[in-house]
């Protein structure tokens, strides 16, 4: 299971046991998106090759409101 916790630089993400830090920049970078329109769904992309994606996508504006 990957658990991903999002602030407002970034998202700590742990993976398979491996803690690590997804920054705004490179997440911005990677999808193409300004950081706020990015949504979990993409971030898990991001992290795991074939994520088992469930309910709605959320995007980071909404999380952190």
């Amino acid at each position: 299971m990957t658990v991903l916790s999002f602030d407002e630089q970034g998202v700590d993400v742990v993976y398979e046991g491996t803690e690590f830090r997804l920054e705004k920049a490179l997440i911005e970078d990677a999808t193409g998106k300004s950081y706020p329109d990015v949504t979990d769904h993409e971030v898990l992309q991001l992290v795991e090759k074939e994520p088992a994606l469930s309910g709605e996508p959320r995007r980071v504006q909404d999380i952190l409101a």
